[in-house]
């Protein structure tokens, strides 16, 4: 399989932040989250953030939690972001670090 473009990269990160943020707002959370220069940025109401940006020289989604840092590959088989180190969906990922971190419920597909 041949690796993914730079364009179909940047093209699968807009669609991915886009996705994060209707999921939010979907949820009726109390998250509030700011996109700017392609880095979504997630506030707790404890004041705590989550951080999520594109990392386009190694084609990875980065995302930053109090809990740590962790990077995601776009999986073609799998139609989405999974975590390198154990292969985990960015979605389970970021439903459990809001809901430790931020307290909200919020699912992500």
């Amino acid at each position: 399989m041949a690796p993914i473009t730079e364009s179909e990269f940047n093209r699968r990160i807009d669609d991915t932040l886009l996705a994060l943020e209707e999921a939010v707002d979907a949820s009726g959370a109390d998250v509030d989250y700011e996109n700017a220069g392609g880095i979504l940025t997630l506030h707790c109401t404890s004041g705590s953030q989550v951080i999520i940006n594109r990392q386009t020289p190694v084609r990875q989604l980065w995302l930053a939690a109090r809990s740590g840092g962790f990077h995601f590959d776009w999986d073609e088989n799998g139609g989405g972001w999974r975590r390198d180190s154990d292969g985990a969906p960015l979605s389970a990922v970021l439903a459990e670090i809001l809901a430790s971190q931020c307290g909200a419920g919020i699912a992500f597909e």
